[in-house]
């Protein structure tokens, strides 16, 4: 499913219009202004019980290689999104759903 057919869905079971369906879901995920990444940024996590965590990830400084020429190289630091299903989305997707 892309963006526009989730649009299309929210649009449908929500009742809104495909505009407001449009500007809701970016203004939750929208990579710029959105919520969840504000608050990403902000360094808190966001929790949605029954769903799942999104949150942040530190990694420290590693050596790694060149995949081209061998040599070894340095990566810096870096902060990944990383998302954690919770326990009512796990069971939603078992075998048989």
């Amino acid at each position: 499913m892309n963006k526009t057919e989730l649009i299309d869905k929210l649009a449908e079971v929500t009742n809104l219009s495909k505009a407001d369906a449009g500007r809701a879901l970016d203004a939750l995920f929208d990579v710029d202004k959105g919520i969840i990444v504000g608050v990403l940024k902000g360094g808190a996590k966001v929790q949605i019980t029954g769903f799942g965590t999104f949150e942040t990830r530190r990694r420290g400084p590693r050596m790694g290689r060149n995949p081209r020429t061998g040599d070894r190289i340095q990566i810096p630091a870096s902060v990944s999104p990383a998302f954690r299903p919770g326990k009512g989305l796990k069971d939603g997707l078992k075998p048989g759903f």
